[in-house]
């Protein structure tokens, strides 16, 4: 699908690895919706696109909520048209030992509140994205849309203390392929991108030093990922039409160690 024209819904818009996405987006011509819980985020990358010449509108929304992400979404279609492209790419952290120091189990709430943003919170968006987006008028080869989820290599190699991230992300990509599978009826394609270590802000605030660790474990190149080469997987993938029904790791060969 051509991106140029095209109206598109970025969760996590208004910073890291949404930020970025959003921004590409708009720099190869589409009419971005950047949707995420801080409103002020959210509008000060809406804000700059604009002031790039980009078309772009800040929506403050849960993705968890129904309410409030249909409420986004039918903003952002008052502004733009009924969007054809979904970037999910929202999502929280978490690391909490099943067992703690003193021996009492991890609280159940901290990882049903990950597993209920980061897969839960994905499939919420895909459905309310897809039940739009499949009434829309078919483009080259019948295609509607495209929707393109985010997993993490945790979903392969979770590390300790990592379980409900690791639970959320594998969920993510085990729901990829049936679900491009069930959308092909409505001409609207599904992949995933699996991100290993990337400079995000949330990387950007531990020490110099962990980070610097952290970059030498991967293989080549040697350094965190850069935010804009997610975005660049991202919109490719929209491009290639063929590119369906698939999880793509993006860490530079990296592979966690259990620690």
């Amino acid at each position: 699908m051509k991106i140029q024209g095209q109206a598109a819904l970025v969760t996590g818009g208004g910073s890291g690895l949404g930020e970025a996405t959003a921004r590409e987006l708009a720099r190869l011509g589409a009419k971005v919706a950047v949707l995420d819980m801080n409103q002020a985020n959210a509008e000060k990358v809406a804000c700059d696109i604009v002031a790039a010449g980009g078309v772009a509108l800040a929506c403050c929304c849960d993705i968890t909520n129904s309410e409030s992400l249909q409420t986004a979404i039918d903003q952002a279609a008052a502004a733009h048209g009924a969007a054809r492209l979904l970037m999910s790419i929202a999502g929280i952290g978490a690391a909490k030992r099943v067992i703690a120091r003193d021996g009492t189990p991890a609280p159940l709430e901290d990882f049903v509140r990950v597993v209920n943003v980061n897969l839960i919170g994905t499939y919420n968006a895909a459905r309310l994205f897809a039940a739009a987006c499949a009434k829309l008028s078919p483009q080259e080869d019948g295609e509607r849309g495209v929707m393109v989820f985010t997993a993490s290599v945790a979903a392969f190699d979770g590390q300790v203390g990592q379980q409900a991230y690791s639970a959320s992300k594998s969920g993510v990509v085990g729901m990829t392929l049936p679900m491009a599978r069930d959308l092909a009826q409505h001409g609207i394609r599904v992949c995933t991108i699996a991100p290993g270590l990337f400079a995000t802000p949330l990387m950007q605030t531990l020490p110099e030093a962990v980070q610097q660790s952290l970059a030498a474990s991967i293989p080549f190149p040697a350094r965190l990922g850069k935010p804009e080469e997610f975005a660049q997987l991202a919109c490719h993938i929209v491009t290639n039409m063929h590119l369906n029904g698939e999880v793509i790791r993006l860490d530079g060969a990296l592979r966690m160690a259990p620690r």
